[in-house]
């Protein structure tokens, strides 16, 4: 009877699990189940799955139950996961740069917010690729605003109050400091403990943030004023990546980039609905000061400046974003005071 060699056997064996099982890509996420995101997702590894038929296999962890951020990232080194969802500060170990966009008090409104990033996606996309890390597509996740259980309306009203930053993220704790806070830095996991227990007194979030993780039961304020532009995105290690197919590659990015390309879109839209809630369910909104905002503004571009020359994030594309904010507020302000004189022209006719 004919023996294959045992190299060869083992081999031939490999290739049948490989065939049977798939690829694997385990993905960890802090987002809850039965969420509108964990459904997408959940839809998109099975249409993965059909359209390889079988050869990839997208697992989903949802709820945070595979640790905080760093936990996460170390599993990911260590292959026992394959990727996960982050906000900007929760990669920054591993890509500081993602941070640009998260910058405090860098952007004023969504229309800058577009207009950068429309310049500006590409290169952080290839930027964490060199790091051995695909994405597919940066998502929106609304400003993050100011939460407490006190009104805040003047720096006197923060100083020396424990505000929430998250564990690792350097450029919001630089900033809350320069705002006058005094910043606890904590894993996402751990902010409502801190909340329940007087550890922390503010915390920033996005609308639909606060409501999703349940940190609006714990507050009372809002401070109408965009701190942070929160991001999120999925990342796979390259190396686990390049395990698939060309083809199935192929099939894998253009679901992703399909499903959060529809994430950016409608996050916008679901941000402003949680908006409304909040008021809805009591929470007050209180607006600020403009010349505080000014003074916060100040101090807190200072700190970011300081930090991008520090290498906390790339000081070129840094500069590259201020730079194109400059151009896009000159280019309103220009429009903006064409329009008045035609407004007066009228009037004088």
């Amino acid at each position: 009877m004919f023996k294959l060699p045992r190299l060869l056997m083992l081999t031939v064996l490999t290739l049948a699990s490989f065939q049977v099982h798939g690829v694997q890509l385990k993905i960890a996420t802090l987002t809850p189940e039965g969420s509108g995101w964990m459904e997408a997702m959940r839809a998109g590894a099975k249409e993965i799955k059909e359209r390889t038929e079988g050869r990839v296999i997208v697992k989903l962890y949802g709820g945070g139950t595979q640790g905080s951020d760093k936990t996460v990232l170390r599993k990911m080194r260590a292959g026992q996961l394959q990727g996960a969802t982050f906000t900007g500060s929760g990669l920054a170990d591993r890509f500081s740069t993602i941070q640009l966009y998260s910058m405090p008090m860098v952007f004023r409104s969504l229309d800058e917010v577009d207009y950068v990033r429309e310049r500006m996606d590409a290169r952080l996309m290839a930027g964490m690729k060199s790091t051995g890390l695909i994405s597919f597509g940066i998502v929106e996740g609304g400003f993050a605003r100011m939460m407490s259980n006190f009104p805040v309306r003047s720096p006197d009203d923060l100083s020396g109050k424990k505000v929430w930053v998250p564990e690792g993220d350097i450029t919001s704790y630089g900033a809350m400091k320069a705002m006058g806070l005094s910043p606890v830095a904590l894993p996402l996991t751990d902010v409502m403990i801190g909340l329940q227990t007087g550890l922390i007194e503010v915390v920033t979030n996005s609308a639909v943030g606060a409501i999703v993780l349940q940190w609006h039961t714990r507050v009372k304020y809002v401070m109408e004023l965009p701190l942070v532009y929160v991001i999120g995105f999925l990342v796979i290690e390259e190396k686990a990546f390049n395990r698939l197919t060309p083809g199935d590659q192929a099939i894998v990015s253009e679901v992703m980039g399909r499903i959060y390309k529809e994430f950016d879109r409608s996050n916008r839209l679901d941000d402003e609905n949680a908006s409304r809630e909040l008021l809805e369910q009591g929470i007050i909104s209180i607006e600020p000061y403009q010349g505080h905002i000014d003074e916060w503004r100040r101090k807190v571009m200072e700190s970011n400046r300081k930090l991008a020359e520090q290498g906390e994030v790339d000081v070129n594309l840094y500069d590259e974003m201020i730079a194109h904010l400059a151009k896009y507020r000159a280019a309103k302000q220009s429009a903006a005071s064409s329009q008045s004189a035609t407004a007066d022209a009228g009037v004088d006719r």
